[in-house]
């Protein structure tokens, strides 16, 4: 017994380790971090195998949250169990929120970080070269046949055409994988990932009450719905935010929140980070540890609820069909959501090369990351000043 819990103990230090310096060098969003996940610890460490990735993957992509920490989450349950997932997700975590909690301490301290515009117009075409990078590998990865490629075409394009992601697209692809590939026709259907996704969607319905009369509750509200009624890729929640910090509630105006997006890409981990920005302009330390809380929280209860179930029915020819198809949606909305982005990120000859180039780099010398986004911050610092890009500041 003393063995046995030495052993859990050691790979919970070895899983916090791991996802600290993840979050402190990872960089490119939710689908770079997962690709870089996948190769560190699929191919070189051997924490899990291909298949256990693509499930992790296909059922964190399928219920709310940012996709990356919750691929963490499920990674650090897989090998260290139900306090390895909470002490994963949090050293995910936790080097990103003490950056951008630093950043919005010394955005309101010392007045608007004028750089930041000029980093963000460097940065923010290597962003789509590097979910674009990280999408190719996660092709390789699980995308199997013909039906699986058309549903990723359909819902890129729905993705494109309603300029959001669709929490639907992910349940019905899953539903559509468990009929063609599983066996639901010809035994009683058992419970599958299938109805994972629907319970987190009522789950999600209910924390939704009136907002309390604090700021504090407010943001803590806001967030943790928003962590709970967006799914996967990042950036592609920010319309929901736009609508409420600036619209509804007001907390930001259209500069600020632009600043915070930035901040939100150019730094280290997860995207969704920019809930601890926004929280320290609105209500300062303790709103940006409130907002950081309410965004991520629902993440650890969802795939922990989830876990559980999908590795007791792994085998299960329906769950395997589920995570088929909804792994298809996955890929098919993420390159839909580098579309909505790309449409943000280049507006000229100079981000259009920024971007081709760092494609190319990422394919040809498998730069790093953080030098990738170090040398495209350089760029951009010394390129805008001189272009002055008008429509970085209209958009």
């Amino acid at each position: 017994m003393t063995e046995a819990v030495a052993r859990r103990r050691g790979r919970i230090t070895e899983v916090v380790f791991y996802f600290l310096r993840l979050g402190l060098l990872g960089f490119g969003g939710p689908v770079a971090l997962v690709g870089q996940m996948e190769r560190e610890l699929v191919d070189k460490e051997g924490w899990l195998t291909k298949a256990e990735m693509r499930e992790a993957i296909a059922l964190c992509q399928s219920l709310p949250g940012p996709l990356a920490i919750q691929v963490g989450i499920y990674i650090s349950y897989l090998r260290a169990g139900f306090w390895g997932a909470w002490a994963g997700g949090w050293a995910f975590i936790l080097p990103n929120f003490a950056i951008v909690a630093a950043l919005g301490a010394l955005y309101v301290h010392l007045g608007e970080l004028k750089p930041v515009t000029a980093v963000f117009y460097g940065v923010s075409p290597a962003v789509i070269a590097l979910i674009l990078h990280s999408c190719y590998r996660l092709a390789k990865l699980g995308m199997e046949d013909w039906l699986q490629w058309v549903i990723a075409a359909a819902c890129l394009v729905v993705t494109v055409i309603l300029q959001a992601e669709v929490a639907l697209l992910f349940i019905g692809a899953g539903a559509i994988g468990i009929l063609y590939y599983g066996s639901f026709f010809s035994r009683p259907p058992k419970a599958t990932a299938l109805s994972l996704a629907p319970a987190a969607m009522a789950a999600a319905a209910s924390i939704a009450p009136a907002a309390e009369a604090s700021v504090l509750g407010k943001l803590f509200l806001f967030f943790l719905k928003a962590g709970s009624l967006t799914f996967g890729s990042g950036l592609v929640i920010v319309p929901f935010l736009e609508q409420g910090l600036v619209q509804q509630y007001g907390w930001l105006d259209e500069r600020q929140f632009l600043v915070a997006v930035a901040i939100g890409m150019i730094s280290p981990g997860p995207v969704v980070i920019t809930a601890t920005f926004v929280g320290y302009l609105v209500a300062g330390f303790w709103g940006s540890l409130t907002a950081t809380i309410g965004i991520f929280l629902p993440s650890f209860m969802f795939v922990l609820v989830a876990a559980p179930l999908l590795a007791r029915h792994r085998t299960n020819p329906n769950v395997q069909g589920f995570v088929k198809g909804a792994y298809a949606a996955a890929i098919g909305t993420i390159l839909g959501a580098c579309i909505l982005l790309g449409r943000i990120a280049i507006g000229d000859w100079i981000t259009a090369l920024i971007g081709l180039v760092s494609l190319g780099l990422l394919f040809r010398w498998k730069i790093s990351n953080p030098l990738l986004i170090a040398a495209t911050a350089v760029v951009g610092l010394i390129a805008f000043p001189l272009l002055q890009p008008a429509w970085v500041l209209v958009k």
